[in-house]
Parts: C-alpha cells; structure tokens; sequence
C-alpha cells in the first residue's frame, strides 16, 4: 500500500513535537537529574526494544562507541536542563553540526568544504551570543553557568554520536543506528544509576513523567521518525524536526514560566537559521546519506 505524505509529514511534526517536550518534563520531574537520566534512558530502550524492530537488529561490537557517545549526549541533556534554561540546553546540543564539521577531516575522512566555512562561522557567532549578558538565576535554572557547560558537551557529545552514526552506516545496515540509540539508552540508564540510587521518594507525578519521558518523548518520537523518513526528502526531515529547538523553550514557557534571556534567544535564532539555510543549500544525495544516520 503506497505510503501517504500527509501521514508521513505528521508523524515528523509529532516525533519533534514529543522531541521537544522534553525540556518541560525533566525539569517538572521530582526525582533528582541523575534520577531523571537514569531511569528515563531505562524506560525509552525498553520502549524502543518493544515497538521499533530496527533496535532488535546488527548488535555488534562496533555499536558500543557509538552507544557511548549517545549516553553521554542523554545524560548531559537532562543534566543541563535541570541547571540551566531549556533554551540554552537545546540550543547549545545543536551545535553539534560545528563540531562534527570540525571533526569530520579527522574520524570520517571527509574535508570541509568552502561552502562549510560560512556555516560554521554562523555557528560560532550564535554561539558567542550565550556569552553576552548576564545570565540569572532562576528557579527553574539555578546555575546557568555550569548548566551551559554541560549543553556544550552534550552538543560535543551528540557531534560524536552523529559521526558514529555515519560511521556505522558505512559498514552496516541501517538498523545498526537504531541498536546503537538502543545501546546508549541502556549505557545512560547504567551509568547514571550508581548515582541515581538510593530513592527516596516516588511521587505518582515523578512516576507518570519519567514513564512518558521514556515511552513517548523518546521511544514514540523515534518510531514516527523512522516511519517517516523512509517516505519524504531529506530537505523536508531535516526542516520539519528544527521544530523541536524550538518548540521546547515555548512549553517550558507554558508549564513552568521559564523565560530565557534575549542573548541566548538571539544566538539559537541565528543557529537555527544558520541551520536552516544549509539544510537547503545541500546538494540532494548528500542529505539523504546525512538523514539516514542522524536519527
């Protein structure tokens, strides 16, 4: 039966849309942020275990770097979103492109191209922005500096994971990236779990937010995903999911009142259009190969 491109359109708008609720969850949770990393990667790699096959398929040893990598992406996320605002924490995370343009000469072989130098500087320049202005504390944000630390290696972190991805999608077939997410949700659950443990306290609230944290704002999320990129171009993926940047500072917004300050909010606009705009200047088959190992 032919796929339909309504279908598959919204089932990318609601995989960022899940994607982006996670700034608003993690930090509504009750448990502390090892707490929250630890058991919600437990929750999502039994979900993505469940309902998307693809995390069944080419276990090897050759997913575990790149599981490494993802866990620390996971960890570093939930860890900096309890610190910081959630806009700074995603928009830092999406500087990866920087990196991974950075390391690519190194760990894929591939050069930059002048094309890229533009891009980068972009990055760079949103980037700087984070820099300008005072950063206060807030309830929902009690240590901007060190929380923002932690968004630029969980950026640094993700950069490695999409390098991997590649990596892998070199020598495998397509479902050795869904095991390595697999395997990094397990390597997250476990490296946070010494210090997630003891448990105090379990509210029903805490309880309900980490099952849906796990469940849908990751597992559901990505079986949208690798639904829908089978079905559309790589243009309209990768346009389509830059609404998760965006859409997690508004309901952090909605449920908790976090409002980021204008420098931050004025560099991730500059990263996300910056972002944008090179997603529209690749050249076709080049894009398709990037979609296919980025999530």
């Amino acid at each position: 039966m032919q796929s339909s491109p309504l279908r598959n359109r919204l089932l990318l708008v609601a995989a960022a849309a899940l994607f982006s609720t996670g700034g608003a969850a993690i930090k509504a949770a009750s448990f502390t942020a090892w707490q929250v990393a630890s058991f919600r990667s437990a929750v999502a790699a039994a979900a993505l275990l469940l309902v998307v096959p693809e995390s069944r398929r080419a276990w090897s040893w050759r997913i575990a770097p790149v599981g490494a990598a993802y866990a620390a992406t996971l960890i570093l996320f939930v860890l900096s979103t309890r610190l910081t605002t959630a806009a700074n924490a995603i928009f830092l995370q999406s500087t990866a492109p920087l990196y991974l343009l950075l390391l690519g000469p190194w760990l894929l072989h591939e050069p930059i191209r002048r094309s890229d130098i533009g891009y980068m500087a972009a990055l760079a320049a949103g980037l700087s922005l984070f820099a300008l202005g005072g950063q206060r504390a807030l309830a929902t944000a009690p240590n901007p500096h060190a929380g923002n630390m932690l968004a630029l290696g969980s950026g640094l972190a993700w950069a490695l994971t999409l390098a991997g991805l590649r990596w892998l999608s070199r020598r495998k077939a397509g479902s050795a990236g869904m095991a390595a997410v697999t395997a990094g949700n397990l390597m997250a659950f476990l490296a946070a779990l010494p210090l997630a443990l003891p448990v105090a306290s379990a509210r029903p609230s805490g309880v309900a937010l980490i099952l849906y944290l796990g469940i849908f704002q990751i597992g559901l999320a990505y079986w949208c995903v690798t639904r829908a990129v089978r079905h559309v171009t790589a243009f309209e993926a990768t346009t389509t999911l830059l609404l998760e940047p965006v859409l997690n500072p508004v309901w952090t917004w909605l449920v908790h009142g976090e409002r980021p300050g204008a420098w931050p909010l004025a560099g991730g606009a500059v990263i996300l259009s910056a972002t944008l705009i090179n997603a529209w200047r690749q050249k076709p088959a080049r894009a398709e190969r990037w979609l296919k190992v980025t999530r």
